[in-house]
């Protein structure tokens, strides 16, 4: 297996198990749960392909990412209790490691292609987020990017450290990950925000 596939199933898993958890929050059915599952797993894979026209075609080959993401939602519908009991610790763990991996993935599409820094910025903030951004939209939530976390820049910055060649071996992507994910957790527990400029009349 691959560093490509590794990312992949991980990002894949944590963002399905993130939006069923936010589903079930919301107290939606079945089919909700399901639903938010899959598109936080999948829909910022399907922005990215569209608008750095990758091959739509690889979309729809990842029949076990699929089933992987159906399995880990149903995993939390049949033992809700030990992801509910904790769920705000639960829920930005898994979107820290959901959030790198598929920032990671993102960006490797990217230079797969022999897109631009740029190009490879915005694929790994589109990857990494743009299933995220629908789901919360989808459930009446601000979009967790849009807020004053320190969210999108550690996106931005993976985007731009393999976009720049810094990071070209195995093992420098897996010490991506484990530091970004680390980065992001810290943001959360505490607090770190980006600087807002409010508009005062």
């Amino acid at each position: 297996m691959g560093t490509w596939e590794v990312f992949l199933i991980i990002g894949t898993i944590s963002f399905a198990l993130q939006g069923g958890l936010i589903a079930m929050e919301k107290k939606y059915d079945l089919f909700g749960v399901y639903l938010f599952g899959i598109l936080t797993a999948f829909g910022g894979g399907a922005i990215r392909n569209t608008l750095i026209d990758a091959p739509d075609y690889e979309l729809w080959k990842q029949g076990s990412l699929f089933y992987s993401a159906v399995i880990a939602i149903t995993l939390i519908l049949l033992f809700p209790k030990p992801f509910l009991a904790s769920r705000e610790l639960w829920g930005n763990f898994l979107d820290a490691v959901g959030l790198i991996a598929f920032s990671i993935h993102g960006a490797t599409v990217a230079v797969k292609l022999d897109l631009p820094v740029s190009a490879v910025v915005v694929s790994a903030l589109l990857t990494a987020t743009g299933g995220g951004v629908m789901r919360d939209l989808l459930s009446q939530r601000q979009p967790i990017v849009l807020g004053e976390v320190v969210y999108g820049l550690w996106v931005c910055l993976i985007g731009l450290i393999i976009g720049m060649g810094w990071a070209t071996e195995t093992w420098h992507l897996y010490l991506l990950f484990i530091v970004f994910t680390v980065l992001r957790v810290l943001s959360y527990l505490y607090d770190w925000k980006v600087p807002v400029r409010r508009y005062s009349e």
